[in-house]
């Protein structure tokens, strides 16, 4: 099967965390699964950017990109995370190759527009799958950071859960499993809903039940499964050894969005 990752918060925070991660990821790679990792790493922008004296403002879920945060976005993401986890991977003898969305021109981005200026940050306008084909023939995992080129020669922060659902869609993957830091998404009660269907979304946004960070995440899984992607499920990163059994086995833990 095809399968693409994304991890995001303690996963790549927590060195042992994200080291359970990898050591999943090359379970799902000896047991003949082609993987596609995408990563964020907003903890660690947002912490450099405070060191710069620059302070972190995010609309719906999105950070406030200027050209010196993008600058920023570049250095900590494409670079210091994207390697830490190729490293991660590499030292449980997965061959990964660290790619930013601007590689190969694999993810061409546009402005994203709004009720508000945003600046630099961007949504995929278009994706070019064959680079992550070319490194699964040779039994490689992309690990793909969320910036990319826009058709202006600018880099563009993208949000990491809208670039791991454009990754699923190029490779028309067959799963896209989104690690996170909570248990799921919670309806109204507090509960996590276990099976979520699409078409729940927006009453869950309009009432305020789902906001922030999640708001991006749920319209990336509405995206993918839209495009073709066969499942879609957010799990709790803590519980990331359950992603081998998310195709033979039906979960308990974390939501399951669904077309």
């Amino acid at each position: 099967m095809r399968v693409v990752v994304k991890i995001g918060g303690s996963a790549v925070e927590d060195a042992a965390l994200l080291a359970r991660c990898a050591r999943t990821i090359a379970d799902l790679v000896c047991d003949g699964h082609k993987v596609a990792l995408v990563h964020g790493g907003g903890a660690a922008l947002t912490r450099t950017l405070s060191q710069l004296g620059k302070k972190s403002e995010f609309v719906n879920g999105l950070r406030v990109t200027d050209a010196e945060t993008r600058d920023v976005a570049l250095m900590v993401l494409a670079g210091q995370i994207n390697k830490r986890v190729v490293a991660a991977l590499g030292a449980v003898g997965v061959p990964a190759i660290g790619l930013s969305g601007g590689d190969g021109l694999a993810f061409r981005a546009r402005k994203k527009n709004g009720g508000v200026d945003l600046g630099f940050v961007g949504e995929i306008a278009n994706a070019d799958g064959r680079w992550i084909e070319a490194i699964w023939q040779h039994s490689g995992v992309p690990a793909l950071s969320s910036v990319a080129l826009g058709g202006d020669g600018q880099y563009y922060n993208v949000n990491a859960d809208q670039m791991a659902a454009a990754c699923a869609i190029a490779c028309q993957a067959n799963a896209l499993i989104f690690l996170t830091d909570v248990p799921g998404v919670r309806g109204a009660d507090g509960a996590v809903i276990r099976w979520l269907n699409t078409g729940d979304i927006a009453g869950l946004v309009d009432a305020a039940v789902v906001n922030g960070g999640m708001l991006p995440k749920l319209e990336a899984c509405r995206q993918a499964l839209a495009r073709g992607v066969g499942r879609v499920r957010i799990l709790p990163a803590s519980e990331v050894e359950s992603v081998g059994q998310f195709f033979m086995a039906k979960l308990e833990s974390g939501t399951e969005v669904m077309a």
